[in-house]
């Protein structure tokens, strides 16, 4: 096949400037070996995009590099029986965007085993308004009901409630039947949570307690943590008997300093929740629940939409903390 040309957001290390992002021209040629060649219509922006945007050698080894860990779009080309020119598809996670070219380029090379199919009832574009975050938030509604953790078991929290897997995580727990507390720094996104399906919004300073008291007053029954640190030790202290916190961030930090008597007077669980080396099975659980029974109506109130011309700006506002709800990106939008 003759190779195709196309856009793509490339970063590049320099030892003088430290690291560079640009929109330049990319051949298909230049991609990893794979199964199949994917012509993309939506990528999102996550944090870890970020980092990889930035020169995060911790995610990403080795520049010049294209990140976008998340990518909707239509088969153009497969060698693997599992797909065929035309069939429209999702892949997030596994070694996308982050040593493998990703979604913020309009062509990605990947193995067949990365793909799954895009639900009947989404479009590519919606199936990114959720992406990495929603399939995260959905992993850890999924991993929290393990644990009992059902709406009429109790409340919820929601920690860093405005970022992309927060909002997500809000509107899908309120979607499940869920009593969901939101926590934010950001007073002027009070109304936006709400509208989300939060019942109740609390300000971030009442999850911030330093006091180092081992247990602190029940208020909660479960909570989804996108913050990590001082924050994620003051839920874990909260949580009623037998509840359970699902960790998926650390935006504030990555270290926790906790005693063991929230897990063996109270008997609260810690889950960690990773999502890029889901197995198949697992991904098309979770994504068939964001589908149907998570599935939220009139989202778009969340989304950004911009062009990978305008992405740079995005980046930047996302590693200070400043972003809320969803980036979408466009990969054909002024281009």
């Amino acid at each position: 096949m003759i190779p195709t040309i196309f856009k793509a957001l490339i970063v590049e290390e320099n030892s003088e400037k430290g690291f560079s992002r640009n929109i330049k021209d990319k051949s298909t040629d230049e991609l990893p070996a794979g199964d199949v060649l994917i012509k993309v219509q939506y990528s999102t922006l996550n944090y870890k995009d970020g980092l990889s945007a930035s020169g995060h050698k911790g995610i990403t080894r080795k520049y010049p590099h294209t990140p976008g860990v998340d990518a909707s779009g239509i088969v153009e080309e497969s060698s693997s029986e599992l797909w065929k020119t035309g069939d429209e598809v999702i892949v997030t996670g596994y070694d996308l965007g982050m040593n493998t070219s990703g979604g913020f380029g309009q062509y990605i090379r990947v193995p067949a085993e990365w793909v799954v199919g895009k639900p009947e009832n989404m479009t590519l574009r919606n199936s990114m308004i959720y992406g990495t975050a929603g399939f995260t938030a959905g992993i850890a509604i999924n991993e929290l009901q393990r644990f009992e953790i059902f709406p009429e078991t109790g409340k919820i929290l929601v920690t860093g409630a405005t970022g992309g897997v927060g909002s997500l995580a809000v509107a899908m727990l309120s979607k499940a039947g869920y009593h969901v507390i939101a926590s934010t720094g950001k007073k002027d996104k009070y109304e936006y949570l709400h509208k989300l399906g939060a019942k109740e919004v609390i300000d971030r300073s009442e999850v911030f307690d330093t006091s180092n008291k081992p247990l602190l007053p029940k208020r909660w029954i479960g909570a989804i943590d996108n913050v990590g640190g001082v924050t994620l030790s003051t839920v874990l202290r909260s949580t009623d008997n037998r509840g359970a916190v699902a960790s998926i961030g650390l935006v504030e930090s990555e270290k926790l300093d906790i005693t063991v008597y929230p897990f063996i007077l109270r008997g609260v669980a810690l889950i960690g929740v990773d999502s890029a080396e889901r197995t198949m099975e697992y991904r098309l659980k979770i994504w068939e629940r964001i589908s149907k029974e998570w599935l939220i109506e009139n989202i778009d109130f969340i989304v950004k939409e911009v062009g990978l011309n305008n992405l740079n700006k995005e980046i930047d506002l996302i590693l200070k903390g400043g972003q809320c709800g969803k980036v979408l990106v466009n990969l054909w939008d002024n281009i």
